[in-house]
């Protein structure tokens, strides 16, 4: 049975969504059944692949307005590796959900029945503490957080750990953390070595011993509606969430080549 992995950090900027794409990407290259959600409006992920974001999109499921099989999309240059697409439509579920019984276990049911179908489930979270965010991390199994190698890194990480730990005890007890990924690295600076050697410090055997360092090609290839390894397999972006993609798939039990 596939786990769900919800990649988020209530700040922005942090390579979420191209964690999330690039992850799922790669683990769908290896032979794994992959499907990445785009639970945020701003539909990032989607775009990133080249997808269209007009309907049919997580937000026709959440409401029930479409079964599930009408809502997942197979991305068109790997078949292993299959979507449910977001719009700004998602902005108003907070609104069309009130007075819904059991709101935050919404996104948990409508994907319950796709863990036997898919090796993984990745959920591209919003950048924000919202009913998105909560909903998410009540489906999840675990937890991916990345976190940008700055000054205030473990100080935005404080509060999600915090979010987290709510949820585990009221809404999700199974809910764990998978790891914590250092990203937009530049060791050139002596912010970043210590950044990175105060969050290992803190998290210990959480962390993912691949790092992601600023590279331009990572920032061009959603332009381009591809993953890092399809627009420049050769770019060190595409050499370090390979590494990545390997150590989650040996924490996750997934095929890796």
């Amino acid at each position: 049975m596939g786990e769900i992995v919800a990649v988020t950090n209530q700040k922005g900027g942090t390579g979420k969504t191209t964690s999330a794409l690039n992850i799922s990407a790669y683990l769908a290259s290896f032979g794994n059944r992959i499907l990445l959600v785009d639970v945020d409006p701003q539909g990032n992920a989607t775009s990133g692949l080249g997808l269209e974001k007009g309907p049919p999109t997580l937000y026709e499921g959440l409401l029930g307005n479409l079964q599930l099989d009408d809502i997942i999309v197979s991305y068109p240059s790997l078949e292993t590796l299959s979507v449910i697409k977001a719009n700004n439509d998602l902005i108003g579920i907070e609104v069309e959900l009130i007075g819904v019984p059991r709101r935050e276990y919404r996104l948990a049911q409508l994907l319950s029945p796709l863990k036997d179908k898919f090796d993984a489930i990745f959920l591209d979270c919003p950048p924000s503490l919202s009913l998105l965010t909560v909903m998410s991390l009540t489906s999840a199994d675990k937890v991916l957080v990345p976190i940008q190698a700055e000054f205030y890194a473990l100080e935005g990480v404080a509060q999600l750990m915090n979010t987290i730990q709510l949820v585990k005890e009221r809404l999700n007890p199974s809910l764990d953390i998978l790891g914590i990924l250092l990203t937009m690295v530049d060791l050139r600076t002596n912010l970043a070595a210590s950044v990175m050697e105060e969050v290992k410090n803190f998290f210990k055997d959480k962390m993912f011993h691949t790092y992601i360092p600023r590279n331009v090609r990572l920032g061009e290839a959603p332009s381009f509606g591809q993953p890092i390894f399809l627009y420049d397999p050769s770019s060190v972006g595409a050499r370090t969430y390979y590494e990545l993609s390997l150590e989650v798939a040996h924490r996750l039990g997934l095929k890796s080549i």
